[in-house]
């Protein structure tokens, strides 16, 4: 099912410029889109809360993945000889989907906020778009962006209800440096 999936989404691509385009443009830009943001956010709005619950998610999300990348391989797409391939990728394990995994644990360590909520909640269709835009170009399987979408959500889950710990430990580091 996950390859069938994968070949009725990319099948799409190849065929229009400007589709190809536009699923390029999501699936490759996106992602710097929310860094854009949270330096908006932690530098001018001044959520630094929020930004650093983000900022902890991702990191422990992409590190989640590390080890699962380490522990299970699997091949992308144009390794299997399938689909068009849109975009030249490295030949790594795809699953989960780091590109995925990065994109929702922003996004929903923001839905978390009531202070980002509403930013966080008009961002998650283009983040589903941009995550399934990877599937578009040929580079992931659609349950790698599935597994990603969870590893990142479940990710921010965890550190929101860990952040007044973090906080205190962060606080306590600083006052030994100073």
């Amino acid at each position: 099912m996950n390859q069938e999936l994968f070949l009725y989404i990319n099948a799409f691509a190849g065929k229009n410029a400007y589709l190809d385009a536009i699923g390029i443009g999501f699936g490759e830009y996106f992602p710097y889109l929310l860094i854009t943001l949270m330096v908006y956010l932690y530098f001018v709005i001044k959520n630094h809360n929020e930004v650093m619950v983000a900022f902890l998610s991702t990191v422990f999300a992409l590190s989640i993945n590390y080890i699962i990348g380490l522990m299970y391989f699997h091949n992308r797409p144009f390794m299997d000889n399938i689909g068009i391939t849109l975009k030249t990728h490295t030949a790594d394990s795809s699953f989960p989907s780091d590109h995925t995994t990065f994109v929702f644990a922003i996004i929903s360590a923001l839905l978390l906020f009531k202070s980002t909520r509403k930013i966080a909640a008009i961002l998650l269709p283009f983040g589903v778009i941009s995550s399934f835009a990877r599937v578009f170009e040929g580079i992931h399987y659609p349950l790698d962006i599935v597994s990603g979408l969870v590893v990142g959500f479940v990710s921010a889950v965890i550190v929101y209800n860990l952040r007044h710990r973090i906080n205190h430990a962060f606080t306590k580091l600083e006052k030994k440096i100073h």
